[in-house]
C-alpha cells in the first residue's frame, strides 16, 4: 500500500514537472508582441491679430496660465486711429447735414422769401396797371400799338416774377422734401456703420484670450511688427487633452469606437484608464506594402483616446503605453 502510494506521488510529481516544462517551452516560444505605443496631444490655440500693428506690450509669460477674456498683448496701429478719427469726422457732418435738412429754411430766410414774393406781387401790379393805362391811350390813337405790346410784355414778365417769388416763398415754409430728409437720414445711419467698423477694428488691437490655457509659445515681443493673421502666441488647453496611436489595420479590432484601455505613462510613473473617442485612417504613405506577390496591403488608423478621469500633470508630448 505503502509503494501504491509512493508510485501515485511520483506520479502526480512528474505531471507537475511536465507541465511546468510545457508552459515554459509555450512561454519561451510564444511570440511577443509590444505594446502600443503613442503621445498625448492637447488643444492648441494660435492667437493672432485682425489688424497689422506694431506689438507695444505684452501682459503674458511663457508658461503662465490666463483665462478666457484675460488681456493677451496690445498693438499699436496709426492707420487704425486715423481710420477712426475720419469716421467720426463724417458722421459729424451727416449729423449736422441732416439736422439742416429735417430744420428746413431758418426764419429769417422765410422773412426774406415772403419780402421778395410781395415786391414782386407790387411789381406785377403796376405794370398790369400800367399795361391798361397805355392799351386805353392806344385805343384812343394816342400812342402807338408797339407802346401797348411793350407793355403787356413787361406785365406778363411780373406776373410770371411773382409767381416764382411764391414758389419760393412757400418752399422755403415747407422745407425739405420728404426725399430728400430720408437720404440725410440714410446718409447718417451709412457713416455710422462706418464708425462701428473702425471701432471693431481698433478694439482688435487689445487681444483678449480666446480660451484658457497655457502660454506656450511666445513668437513675437514688445516693439516687434505683428502682421495681419500672424500667431503672436499659442495657448494649449490642458483639461482638453488625448492621446494618439497609430494602429495597423490587421491590429485594429481591440480599438474599436468607445472601447476602454489601460495605459502606462512613463513620465508620471501611473497608469491611467483612456476610451477610444476617434478613429481616422491615416494617407496613403503610412500604408504597409505587401511583401510578396498576391499580399494584401494594410493601411494604418490613427486612434484618439480620451483619458476617462483627469490626470494630474499629464500634457502634450508626454508618451503613453498601452497594453494588447
Amino acid at each position: 500500500m505503502a509503494n501504491a502510494r509512493a508510485r501515485r506521488l511520483a506520479i502526480i510529481a512528474a505531471a507537475v514537472v511536465l507541465a511546468l516544462l510545457g508552459w515554459g517551452v509555450y512561454q519561451a516560444f510564444k511570440p511577443v508582441r509590444d505594446p502600443v505605443q503613442g503621445q498625448i496631444e492637447a488643444q492648441e490655440t494660435n492667437v493672432s491679430s485682425k489688424v497689422p500693428g506694431r506689438v507695444s506690450r505684452v501682459h503674458v509669460q511663457l508658461g503662465q496660465t490666463v483665462a478666457r477674456g484675460d488681456l493677451l498683448f496690445e498693438l499699436d496701429s496709426p492707420e487704425v486711429r486715423a481710420k477712426v478719427a475720419q469716421a467720426e469726422a463724417a458722421r459729424d457732418a451727416a449729423r449736422a447735414a441732416s439736422l439742416k435738412v429735417q430744420a428746413g429754411a431758418r426764419p429769417q430766410e422765410i422773412v426774406a422769401a415772403r419780402a421778395n414774393w410781395e415786391r414782386a406781387e407790387a411789381g406785377a401790379r403796376l405794370a398790369e396797371l400800367t399795361y391798361q393805362r397805355i392799351a386805353a391811350m392806344v385805343a384812343e390813337g394816342v400812342l402807338a400799338r408797339q407802346k401797348r405790346d411793350d407793355a403787356e410784355a413787361q406785365a406778363r414778365s411780373a406776373t410770371e416774377l411773382a409767381t416764382a417769388a411764391r414758389a419760393q416763398y412757400d418752399m422755403a415754409r415747407q422745407g425739405a422734401r420728404p426725399e430728400d430728409k430720408l437720404a440725410a437720414e440714410a446718409q447718417v445711419r451709412q457713416v455710422t456703420g462706418v464708425l462701428a467698423e473702425t471701432g471693431a477694428a481698433l478694439d482688435e488691437t487689445r487681444i483678449m484670450a480666446p480660451t484658457q490655457g497655457e502660454v506656450t509659445k511666445l513668437a513675437i515681443q514688445a516693439g516687434e511688427l505683428a502682421p495681419q493673421g500672424f500667431p503672436v502666441l499659442t495657448l494649449v488647453d490642458l483639461a482638453d487633452v488625448w492621446a494618439v496611436v497609430a494602429v495597423r489595420e490587421d491590429e485594429f479590432k481591440p480599438f474599436a469606437q468607445g472601447s476602454l484601455h489601460q495605459a502606462a505613462i512613463p513620465a508620471l510613473k501611473v497608469k491611467a484608464q483612456f476610451k477610444v473617442s476617434a478613429v481616422s485612417a491615416l494617407p496613403a504613405f503610412a500604408t504597409w506594402r505587401a511583401a510578396r506577390p498576391g499580399g494584401t496591403d494594410l493601411r494604418t488608423f490613427e486612434i484618439r483616446l480620451r483619458p476617462t478621469a483627469p490626470v494630474p500633470g499629464l500634457r502634450p508630448g508626454m508618451t503613453v503605453v498601452f497594453d494588447r
